[in-house]
């Protein structure tokens, strides 16, 4: 009988003590984990405070690290105070699985607005364009989770991060000037140089046009209708959109005072009439002068060259 109950205390003390064991090694780990999640947060702060992240993805970044790793440590604390953690391992990959399909998108656009706050291509008040998605306006916040864009129609975009870290950003804001490009075509029988001179005394004028780079005025093509005219010219990056479209305008009143014709595309039609032989004669008219070839081919026969423009 004192035989069987020593046995019986020493395994009751052999159980408290293994019980003692793997609870103060469970203990240990979270402790463990605790001041390395600490640091690691503390790291992670840092590093996003000085990439100028805003407080609220800091703090959402910082605790989901320090959580991660307090986990990550009791589940190797359990394993080492001898409980078997491959239950808790497979519902755990389970969970995480279904939570990353649920969640793929959030995810997507969290990460997204996290590289684009390191980034940094993109701040509120810049004047953007998004190529891919055709939305040109100025950027009124940024977000986690999605960006907002005031369009120059005064409608307010919500974009998803995902779309806009995936598009071409053109931002405007981020630099001193911006050109600006024309093409005018005049007439052929107008004076090239009046033209030029036209153009250069509306750019001059201008305030906020740059005087250097000096603007550009010059000849880039002989069209079928029109000799096309070059014009370049740099604003301030504020001011690109408003003097771009003044200066379209008062580029067109300053070549009609000057004389200068803007013409219409313009096209030579030929009319060859039932009974017209090859030697015939063909009367050529100016646009709109159809009616008047067709009135001078007599009886009906020969044929008529008109000018007609479009």
């Amino acid at each position: 009988m004192p035989v069987e109950l020593f046995a019986r205390l020493a395994d009751v003390a052999s159980r408290v003590a293994t019980g003692f064991y793997g609870l103060t090694v469970f203990l240990a780990s979270v402790a463990v984990g605790i001041v390395v999640g600490m640091l690691l947060r503390r790291m992670v702060r840092r590093t996003l405070i000085l990439g100028q992240v805003p407080k609220g993805a800091v703090d959402v970044v910082s605790r989901l690290v320090y959580y991660t790793v307090v986990v990550v440590a009791g589940l190797v604390g359990l394993g080492l105070a001898g409980v078997d953690v491959t239950g808790f391992a497979f519902a755990g990959s389970l969970f995480a699985a279904a939570l990353g399909f649920a969640a793929q998108t959030v995810a997507s656009n969290f990460f997204s607005g996290l590289f684009l706050f390191i980034d940094k291509p993109l701040e509120k008040g810049d004047l953007v364009r998004l190529e891919e998605l055709g939305v040109t306006g100025r950027v009124a916040d940024v977000t986690l989770f999605s960006t907002r864009i005031e369009t120059l129609d005064g409608l307010e975009l919500r974009i998803p991060n995902e779309r806009v870290f995936q598009s071409s950003i053109t931002n405007y804001s981020h630099v001193a000037a911006v050109r600006i490009g024309y093409r005018v075509g005049i007439s052929y029988r107008s004076s090239i140089p009046e033209a030029v001179e036209a153009v250069r005394r509306v750019l001059h004028s201008h305030p906020l046009v740059l005087r250097e780079p000096e603007p550009a005025v010059y000849v880039e093509e002989l069209g079928d209708s029109a000799v096309v005219l070059r014009v370049l010219f740099w604003v301030p990056s504020s001011h690109w959109i408003k003097v771009g479209r003044e200066l379209l305008a008062a580029i067109k009143e300053e070549l009609d005072r000057s004389g200068v014709e803007i013409p219409y595309p313009q096209r030579v039609v030929w009319l060859r009439f039932e009974g017209a032989s090859a030697g015939d004669d063909v009367a050529g008219v100016e646009a709109g002068g159809v009616e008047a070839a067709l009135r001078g081919a007599p009886g009906g026969a020969g044929g008529a060259a008109a000018e007609v423009g479009g």
